[in-house]
């Protein structure tokens, strides 16, 4: 049996969890609904062709309601209101709500109004209630009465598996982390309005920019014993995908370089395998485009100052990686609640 999938929202992250569809076998993408949608050969347009991920994987077409990917029909709904979306009539169990519009439990109900029975939230929740999950972090967590999840974000998903295995191994006392960010949708070509961050309205050409993130302080919501302890910032670049984790930290065990990357891969290779990546060789960010894992460990750029304050970097793509894991979470859960 598949686990029949909807999409709300087909913008970078809803289009790209389609992609990932393909790599999982389990995932059926039964229905998508886009408010925008007018053309549907429009929407078959940008699946099919991307410009950081080359053409789609498989024949992409339409029809006049919706589009068709490898032969299958998927119908694309243009509801307004994510109650009124026919969820229960295209067979969709859970939900990728990707629009960044319901980002809080009370909002994302609506999804199951409609008739789904679980949604995931592309994006951290904005309020207190609804339970975070990073896979490999903490998804043992998770319960069948769970109907509101978040998946996090992509920058979480790559500093909490690392913080993991640091912190089982060797525990953290404090950290700072900076994200050296791929450009997203939401800057601009050209210098432009953003009143609530003016840095963000500066032209991703040209320029490194500053900006804020919760991503740090958000491990904590996932590994409660390293909350308060982990904060830091973003740098927006300009480059198409694939960011990076800058962490700096201080152990509280006295430990050397090569004893945390032996952990790290260790990890890699067992219980994080396929979420965390141990990689030894001179890649540069572009290498990992398409990766499906989330915390790429880079074992020939860590530094150790003392016996117990070190730097680490690790590698992601905000945009397949993240997706990829977004499908994960959802097997994860239809396997829990099928129990």
């Amino acid at each position: 049996m598949s686990i029949k999938v909807g999409i709300s929202g087909y913008g970078r992250i809803g289009r790209l969890v389609l992609r990932a569809s393909l790599e999982h076998p389990e995932i059926e993408i039964v229905g998508i609904n886009y408010r925008s949608a007018e053309d549907m050969e429009y929407l078959a347009y940008l699946l099919k062709y991307d410009s950081t991920f080359g053409r789609f994987p498989a024949e992409v077409s339409y029809y006049d309601g919706g589009i068709i990917v490898g032969g299958k029909k998927i119908p694309v709904y243009k509801e307004s209101e994510i109650k009124n979306i026919p969820w229960k009539e295209c067979g969709a169990e859970y939900v990728v709500e990707s629009t960044g519009a319901y980002t809080t439990t009370e909002k994302a109900l609506g999804h199951i109004e409609a008739g789904a029975k679980k949604v995931v939230i592309s994006a951290p929740a904005k309020d207190k209630g609804t339970p975070t999950f990073v896979c490999g972090v903490n998804t043992d967590k998770y319960t069948k009465d769970m109907l509101v999840v978040s998946n996090a974000s992509c920058t979480t998903n790559c500093l909490a598996p690392l913080c993991k295995v640091l912190e089982d191994k060797f525990g953290i006392e404090k950290g700072l982390m900076s994200t050296i960010h791929a450009a997203t949708s939401k800057q601009k070509t050209v210098d432009g309005k953003s009143t609530k961050d003016w840095r963000i309205g500066r032209s991703v050409f040209g320029n490194i920019i500053p900006t804020s993130t919760g991503a740090a302080k958000a491990v904590g919501l996932v590994i409660p014993e390293v909350a308060g302890k982990l904060t830091g910032l973003a740098f927006r670049v300009p480059t198409a995908d694939v960011s990076v984790v800058d962490l700096n930290v201080v152990l509280k065990t006295a430990t050397t370089l090569e004893e945390v990357n032996a952990a790290v891969k260790e990890a890699s290779e067992t219980y994080m395998k396929g979420i965390l990546e141990y990689m030894d060789d001179e890649c540069v960010t572009s290498d990992f485009i398409g990766d499906a894992n989330t915390s790429i460990f880079d074992a020939r750029q860590g530094i150790q100052l003392d016996e117990k304050f070190f730097k680490f970097l690790a590698y992601y793509d905000n945009e397949f990686g993240y997706s990829s894991k977004i499908l994960n979470l959802i097997e994860h859960m239809s396997a829990v609640d099928n129990k």
